[in-house]
């Protein structure tokens, strides 16, 4: 265990996105499934809103992960993923600007498991 502090931000989920081999057909389920209002902003993505608000996308053959991945708000992408690497996490998606949102990028632990990173 690392004495180091921790990455400051919050522990509550910021977003969550749902990558999907067949998006039209996840924005059909989730929104019949928890009644979620799902706003589709072309063929391949769609915001869904409520706290936390989120998003339902296509994968492709270059999508950086297919399932659900919850985003983690941070201070900092890049010092965050840095962190996570340093503790045995693989970053799986580089940090990149989304208009509206800030910087994300995604990293697995060290189980697999993918995780999200949001700042502004």
């Amino acid at each position: 265990m690392s004495d180091e502090t921790p990455i400051s931000g919050s522990t509550t989920p910021g977003w969550f996105d749902i990558s999907s081999p067949d998006a039209a057909r996840a924005r059909q389920f989730y929104q019949e499934m928890f009644g979620w209002p799902i706003h589709a902003i072309d063929d391949t993505y769609a915001l869904v809103g409520g706290p936390p608000a989120g998003g339902i996308g296509q994968a492709g053959p270059d999508s950086p992960y297919t399932g659900i991945v919850v985003y983690f708000p941070v201070d900092d992408v890049e010092t965050a993923l840095l962190r996570a690497e340093k503790l045995g996490g693989s970053r799986t998606m580089d940090p990149q600007s989304v208009p509206g949102m800030g910087r994300i990028a995604v990293f697995t632990d060290p189980d697999g498991n993918a995780v999200g990173l949001k700042s502004p």
